[in-house]
């Protein structure tokens, strides 16, 4: 949120803009806009905001006594991801990315949009998974019922749990191939 960020920064929010223009412009970072095709549920309007390399975001984030490895690592995994799926085209025909958050706190971190269909993408960093981890997927499942829904994780097991494709992350960045449909069976 850039007013989140101009206020920590203690400077005004068109400052925090125009950096955040900059970056993009030097393709150094991108937005992902909020999905809101159809949307049943109030949903937040501000886009989300990723470097263009997960490296970067790992060396710029400051560590200290109150941070944790785990949350670093937890979101350099998600911007691996965004930087696989927004940068190259992996399906021949036009898909566009976006991610998904309602007002009430329901998040996918992915939602993959085009005339292939709808696929929901949640990323983990645990090796486990818990049904809290399923949530968001199952509440945008809902709400767009015709959607394919996916989690990622760094376990080694390709799972169903409760109707939810649980792929390895590994598994799934592998397969991923520019000019091929998004595969999520």
């Amino acid at each position: 949120n850039v007013s989140n960020v101009a206020r920590e920064c203690e400077v005004e929010r068109k400052v925090v803009e125009g950096y955040v223009a900059v970056l993009e412009d030097l393709l150094l970072g991108y937005r992902l806009s909020v999905f809101t095709k159809r949307a049943r549920r109030a949903v937040v309007k501000h886009p989300k905001f990723y470097l263009f390399d997960a490296g970067i975001y790992c060396s710029l984030r400051a560590e200290g006594p109150l941070g944790r490895s785990e949350e670093i690592q937890g979101s350099a995994l998600e911007g691996l991801v965004a930087q696989h799926c927004a940068v190259d085209d992996y399906s021949p025909e036009d898909f566009t990315l976006y991610f998904w958050r309602t007002r009430g706190g329901a998040e996918v971190d992915f939602v993959v949009y085009g005339p292939g269909g709808i696929f929901a993408i949640e990323v983990k960093n645990g090796v486990c998974i818990h049904p809290h981890d399923l949530r968001g997927l199952k509440t945008f499942q809902q709400d767009y019922p015709e959607s394919k829904v996916c989690l990622l994780y760094r376990g080694e097991e390709r799972l169903m749990k409760n109707g939810v494709l649980c792929l390895p992350c590994e598994e799934f960045l592998k397969a991923l191939r520019p000019g091929t449909e998004l595969n999520l069976d």
